[in-house]
């Protein structure tokens, strides 16, 4: 296999070792050496054009590559030992803040877990809301629940899935209760948000933070947020958290266009988002 060629740019050459590595054996001072900057410059133009450090871009390799092994059906310490982890210790320590669940379950499709949710028609389609015990872990809208349905059995196929009256469960209501004010150009009501279960890196917590603060009927660009965040050059980072994004409307990755004004992209549709923006455009105070 040929070499990959000699890269002029020593963050890209930096995450290309890290990469081919697979995370191991890359040091913060041997990568500096490596990439001709010193370590202190290295970690801080790293995080700021990719949002992590590199020994957190190395941990979240190691990290989708032990997914993926579970994924496949890999006995979980093959996997353990696969991704480059010298010890199962801190993936079960840790397996709440990495996987939602031991990775037993994870490896399992999400056997033991229960999720309560519920849909309803709304200006922009069939709204999905869902739970687990720990809190809210999807908000999506789409053309019917068939597909909304599908898309929340794809990461845990075998999770146990309960249709719930929003109106009979006090989070799912208030989600519900959320977003249809959100759509009708309503003040929501007082009533506050509940838990969040989702899994995540403290840079994605950061933009989607950011993303709450963008008032209804305006709109930021990715290089905005980044600025926000006190990382300007992690446009590409912002955009990837957006894509991320499993909050429809709670958290408005809607609101981030491109530099040009255009809309972009949107999980969920860009004849959507579009729609949303001109719904909330045309509702906004003077």
């Amino acid at each position: 296999m040929n070499a990959r060629p000699a890269l002029t740019d020593p963050l890209e050459h930096a995450r290309r070792l890290i990469e081919d590595a697979r995370g191991e054996g890359t040091d913060l001072s041997s990568l500096a050496r490596s990439v001709g900057l010193s370590p202190t410059h290295l970690q801080r133009r790293f995080r700021a054009r990719f949002g992590l450090s590199p020994a957190e871009y190395a941990r979240r390799l190691k990290l989708d590559a032990f997914k993926s092994a579970l994924r496949r059906g890999s006995a979980v310490t093959d996997a353990v030992y696969d991704a480059g982890f010298g010890s199962g210790s801190r993936i079960y320590e840790n397996a709440d803040a990495l996987l939602g669940m031991t990775p037993g379950a994870y490896r399992s499709g999400g056997a033991d877990v229960e999720l309560r949710y519920t849909t309803l028609d709304t200006a922009l389609g069939r709204l999905l809301v869902a739970a687990t015990s720990r809190g809210i872990c999807a908000v999506a809208v789409g053309a019917s629940d068939r597909r909304l349905l599908a898309d929340l059995r794809a990461e845990f196929p075998r999770a146990k899935l309960e249709r719930v009256d929003a109106g009979r469960d006090e989070w799912l209501r208030a989600i519900v209760e959320r977003v249809l004010a959100d759509l009708a150009g309503k003040t929501p009501g007082d009533t506050p948000l509940p838990p969040f279960d989702l899994r995540a890196t403290a840079f994605q917590w950061r933009v989607w933070q950011a993303l709450t603060r963008i008032p209804r009927g305006q709109t930021r660009s990715y290089a905005q947020v980044a600025q926000a965040i006190d990382a300007p050059r992690a446009v590409r980072a912002v955009a990837r958290a957006c894509a991320t994004n499993r909050l429809a409307f709670v958290v408005p990755c809607h609101r981030v266009v491109r530099a040009d004004g255009q809309a972009g992209g949107w999980r969920w549709g860009v004849p959507r988002k579009r729609r949303l923006l001109a719904i909330e455009s045309a509702m906004a105070p003077s």
